[in-house]
């Protein structure tokens, strides 16, 4: 389970959205994702994360995941 959606966020994002790696940790309501991001600032890295997600939303629902807004 971690590594399908590991491997779902690597597949649907582009280098563009400096993702360096990502972490995935089971948890009480589902699957964390720690993502680390090479990025100007904290905000660019709040858009590239949110960019993340949404690039990665539809084929995490086609496995039955959902992608809630990233923790702050």
């Amino acid at each position: 389970m971690l590594a399908l959606v590991s491997d779902l966020i690597w597949a649907h994002t582009p280098a563009v959205h400096g993702l360096e790696h990502l972490r995935t940790k089971a948890a009480a309501d589902g699957v964390d994702v720690y993502l680390f991001l090479r990025a100007a600032s904290e905000a660019a890295a709040l858009t590239q994360a949110h960019a993340i997600l949404d690039g990665a939303s539809a084929p995490l629902r086609a496995h039955g995941y959902r992608t809630p807004e990233p923790r702050r």
